[in-house]
């Protein structure tokens, strides 16, 4: 984490207030981390003067460290301050080649101050969406390519992409877990807006919790890192799964007791809270939504929990039967993916002065698998469904929300969902039916 004065850690004023430093990152107090630190190591800077007379630039590399216990630093800082000409802020100047670095080489100085650029008709935002080939990123390119053209959206993922993803618009290499590699393709898209969509599911993350840590966590702070540095507006999705056995479970609201079991809602509730912090220390602009269970026609089902209401439909236009792996009476929120796209596109663009939190609910319906089956039943009478619970999944579901409290994303932007169930069943049957019908003529 990023170091700062010891006297000022435990406020934590809102990003307007607070006061502005050096743009040289040097508030000329004791705990200014400039400091001379392993001969012999090579470094490259930006912002910084190269010029520079008797001293070897490749043989130094400037460190984040507490000058005020360090003797040997504060000397080299005087020496360093007879070369350097001071400007008028009182402020030294470095003229050595630099990173500045924490615990990471990606540190955020303690003074930065960031905020998102605005944008207009004329000047749509740069987007970059990572995770794209999993079940929202090619729908979210889809529908944001519509709102601000093909070439200002582009896709990302480290797996091959299918040949018509590839040819509906830019699509490049992007490893969430490669921070330099990150930083490069923000930079060489000159990207404004970034939508963090790598992650680890459910099922998939309990299957495999070190991946999961790795992607879901240590993934995050990659992105964070990259859209502070760059005064990104980033989105993170998050999730029904962010919530655990004590939360209020019909409804559960925006701010309650989550405590979730997985390491999916676990690396969630870590996003939501780091997301909100770096909103207050580095005026980031961070914005969140716990998607309920998203339903989608076009898209495979990704590992979660939920994913029996996507293979419902696909099971019922093929054979007419379906083997369900939750409990016919497990309740929880529900979305169709238009809904999904649409809200998530309206809390971006909501005015900042609108939201009053940075992590919001947003729901639709609310059904249980046999409730599902029912609707499906008034469209295929033949339709047969059974049962066979998977524990681990139905543990997972049974310590998730019934539903979902989204009242304040209704009052602070507007938010209103467009399908309910019976609306929901007819369009994902009329998708694959007529998608049946194509192959079978075919």
């Amino acid at each position: 984490m990023p170091l700062s004065c010891p006297d000022t850690d435990n406020a934590m004023p809102s990003p307007a207030s607070r006061p502005r430093r050096c743009p040289r990152r040097c508030a000329g107090n004791s705990h200014a981390p400039l400091a001379l630190h392993e001969l012999s190591k090579r470094s490259l800077c930006r912002g910084f003067s190269d010029e520079i007379s008797d001293i070897n630039q490749e043989d130094f590399e400037i460190v984040w460290v507490s000058a005020a216990s360090m003797p040997v630093v504060r000397m080299l800082r005087e020496v360093a301050g007879r070369m350097l000409q001071g400007p008028a802020c009182g402020c030294r100047t470095p003229a050595l080649p630099c990173r500045f670095l924490g615990t990471s080489p990606r540190q955020i100085p303690a003074d930065a101050n960031f905020h998102s650029t605005s944008f207009s008709e004329a000047d749509p935002p740069r987007v970059l969406i990572t995770g794209g080939l999993g079940q929202l990123g090619v729908g979210l390119a889809s529908f944001l390519r519509k709102r601000f053209g093909k070439d200002n959206v582009i896709l990302s993922d480290i797996r091959k992409p299918p040949e018509h993803v590839f040819l509906s618009g830019p699509f490049i290499y992007s490893d969430i877990l490669d921070y330099k590699n990150l930083r490069e393709t923000v930079v060489n898209n000159r990207v404004t807006w970034l939508f963090h969509y790598s992650a680890l599911l459910s099922a998939v993350g309990e299957a495999n919790v070190s991946l999961a840590r790795a992607v879901n966590i240590t993934g995050l702070h990659n992105v964070l890192d990259v859209a502070a540095e760059h005064g990104l507006r980033l989105f993170v999705p998050s999730t029904i799964g962010a919530f655990g056995p004590t939360s209020p479970r019909n409804p559960a609201p925006d701010l309650c007791i989550q405590r979730p079991r997985t390491i999916y809602g676990v690396s969630k509730v870590h996003a939501e809270l780091m997301g909100e912090y770096y909103y207050y220390r580095y005026g980031l602009d961070f914005r969140c939504l716990r998607y309920p269970g998203i339903i989608s026609a076009d898209s495979q089902p990704g590992g979660g929990t939920t994913d029996y209401a996507v293979q419902i439909f696909h099971s019922a236009v093929k054979n007419g039967r379906f083997e369900c792996n939750l409990e016919p009476g497990t309740r929880l929120p529900m979305m169709y993916i238009d809904d999904c796209l649409r809200a998530t596109l309206e809390v971006m663009e909501a005015p900042a002065e609108s939201l009053s939190m940075r992590t919001y609910n947003i729901n639709a319906m609310s059904f249980t698998p046999a409730e599902l089956a029912q609707e499906v039943l008034k469209h295929i009478p033949e339709f047969q469904i059974t049962y066979n619970v998977d524990s681990v999944r139905q543990a997972i579901a049974d310590s998730w929300p019934m539903n979902f409290d989204d009242s304040n994303a209704r009052k602070d932007w507007g938010w209103k969902h467009d399908f309910d169930l019976p609306e929901l069943v007819t369009t994902m049957l009329n998708f694959h039916g007529s998608e049946s019908r194509i192959a079978q003529a075919n």
